[in-house]
């Protein structure tokens, strides 16, 4: 690697014939990893040497990075990306293209990759304009983003990921409101006939909006009890998408609570087409039931029982949150929800009223079941005291043998 100074003619300008002084260039030659030589100009011998350095480092560590794919504009290079990306879902490319669009894009598009690379103070500046507005979207469009850098860096484009804002990518959304059984109860009730069971199945099975939409007759098993889940309808550009659900845990078979099957069995009797692919919920038209009209109902619905802030998700969230009062474990909630890790499963463990009462007259009992020890006045040794009562009303200490 060598550092060449080249002196350049001045020129003479056409207008007014004068000749400028003559300039030096200072040219960075290199061989790279890929056996072909390189070549950068500057105009300052400082810049040169900075860069000679630079380069000399970044070969003694195996992480130099070929400076024309350094110079592809990091717009070109996300939509590579995304178009090459066949794993994702409809609804997540729809996410991901919004994101770019909106927010990405616009700040980083057009700068090439290597700029992007050195740009950990722009990022962090991006991320905190964005946060002060939209903190979850700025948390999705930053996860997003590192993503992005990550492959970049994988595919050897550029050196380092420039995302280092500690929790830049954690969303702090507001916690969702739970109902309890009877305002559950009353909202399915508050619902039209035919759609009353997608609350049922909602909070007394966990199932996700997509989930209840995309359920077909042969899904149901009533001799067993039992519904599989294995398809997911979305909204996606104004059609509907059918695909399989949210992760790769949502496939997944579950028991129905045995106080609502025959309604399940009346539904599938007289509300559902004879055909095994038959739509479980159908719209009034027929056909399959659309998000717009079960929104419309649950609007009118949670209006009617007094809690106008329930969302459709609120069902499927109180009813993850009884499953934990009941006691169910992280894993059991996780496959009861369909959830992949068990960060999302533990989110829905909260405490709740009813189970509070319960842990209080558990400790009550407790306290109820728990020997007396009276201390004597002046007694400062207690526990002493306490090893004393303990070991001459254990079953297993032994008669004094002396």
């Amino acid at each position: 690697m060598v550092i060449e100074e080249r002196r350049v003619q001045g020129r003479k300008d056409p207008k007014t014939g004068k000749v400028s002084k003559p300039t030096v260039r200072y040219d960075v030659r290199y061989r790279g990893p890929d056996g072909k030589e390189h070549c950068k100009t500057f105009h300052a011998k400082k810049e040169a040497e900075k860069y000679e350095r630079e380069q000399r480092t970044a070969l003694d560590k195996g992480a130099w990075i070929d400076p024309r794919d350094a110079s592809e504009k990091f717009g070109e290079y996300v939509d590579r990306w995304l178009a090459d990306r066949h794993d994702l879902r409809p609804r997540t490319v729809e996410l991901y293209e919004s994101l770019l669009k909106l927010h990405i894009k616009p700040r980083f598009g057009g700068l090439p990759l290597g700029k992007v690379a050195s740009s950990s103070a722009l990022v962090r500046s991006w991320n905190a304009e964005l946060a002060r507005e939209y903190p979850t979207t700025a948390a999705k469009a930053y996860r997003l983003f590192h993503q992005l850098c990550s492959t970049a860096v994988a595919d050897g484009v550029i050196g380092r990921n420039p995302c280092t804002v500690k929790g830049a990518g954690q969303e702090h959304s507001p916690e969702r409101p739970t109902a309890t059984v009877a305002e559950v109860s009353a909202l399915a009730s508050a619902m039209p006939p035919d759609l009353r069971l997608t609350v049922v199945l909602a909070a007394y099975c966990q199932l996700r909006r997509g989930e209840v939409l995309g359920l077909e007759r042969h899904d149901f098993d009533l001799l067993h009890g039992e519904v599989t889940i294995s398809r997911s309808v979305n909204r996606v550009r104004g059609g509907l998408s059918i695909g399989p659900p949210k992760t790769d845990a949502g496939e997944r078979i579950l028991k129905i609570p045995e106080f609502w099957l025959p309604e399940v069995g009346e539904h599938l009797a007289s509300r559902v087409g004879p055909s095994n692919d038959a739509p479980f919920f159908t719209g009034p038209e027929g056909g399959r039931l659309s998000q717009l009209t079960l929104n419309h109902a649950l609007q009118a619905a949670r209006q009617t029982i007094g809690r106008p802030e329930l969302r459709f998700h609120d069902c499927r969230h109180s009813g993850l949150t009884w499953s934990a009062a009941t006691g169910a474990t992280t894993a059991e909630i996780m496959r009861r929800a369909g959830h992949k890790s068990a960060a999302a499963a533990m989110r829905y463990q909260h405490a709740t009223s009813d189970r509070d009462a319960v842990l209080a007259a558990a400790l009550s009992e407790m306290a109820q079941a728990a020997p007396v020890i009276t201390i004597s006045e002046g007694s400062r040794d207690i526990r002493g005291m306490e090893a004393k009562h303990s070991a001459s009303s254990s079953p297993l200490s032994a008669p004094d043998q002396g």
